[in-house]
């Protein structure tokens, strides 16, 4: 684990309408939450986008045809560089707000609260967690809830069956 404060650059672009989407200040914060410990210096993208550009691109990098609520796309390092080498840049994320809105009302969270769990999930998946099978899936659920417990967040799995 790494200690000591994270030096991170997060750049916030909104591509859809922002009313109900939180300031880019507060995703750096979600972001730098799920860093802290794990990393010491990170660049990531975080793109807010509407239902159509969320369908394209979930379309083209993941084959499904339809928006979903978060896509992590983690840098990759250029060729040429020697082995061990570590760039600070993490990747990008991509959150779809209609799908983030819609999901919220029908869980009976927050939005804030979903977009803290969104961004929190999609950073981890970025620093390689992933969920493909029941232990990955619950290892990271854990540390999800670990984290936005420290922002103040509940629990985002509470009440789902498994």
């Amino acid at each position: 684990m790494t200690r000591g404060p994270v030096h991170l650059e997060v750049a916030v672009g909104y591509a859809t309408a922002r009313k109900g989407v939180p300031a880019a200040a507060t995703f750096r914060r979600w972001a730098g939450a799920a860093l802290a410990g794990r990393i010491r210096e990170a660049d990531l993208a975080i793109r807010i986008v509407g239902e159509d550009e969320g369908r394209a691109l979930n379309r083209h990098y993941r084959g499904k045809d339809y928006a979903t609520n978060v896509l992590s796309f983690p840098a990759e390092l250029p060729e040429g560089l020697p082995e061990g080498v570590r760039l600070p840049l993490l990747g990008d994320l991509v959150l779809c707000a209609p799908v983030v809105a819609r999901e919220a009302a029908e869980q009976g969270k927050t939005l804030n609260a979903h977009y803290a769990h969104l961004t929190v999930h999609g950073v981890l998946h970025l620093l390689g967690w992933d969920h493909d099978n029941t232990a990955e899936a619950e290892a990271m659920e854990q540390l999800e809830r670990e984290i936005l417990a420290g922002l103040g967040v509940g629990d985002p799995y509470a009440g789902e069956v498994r």
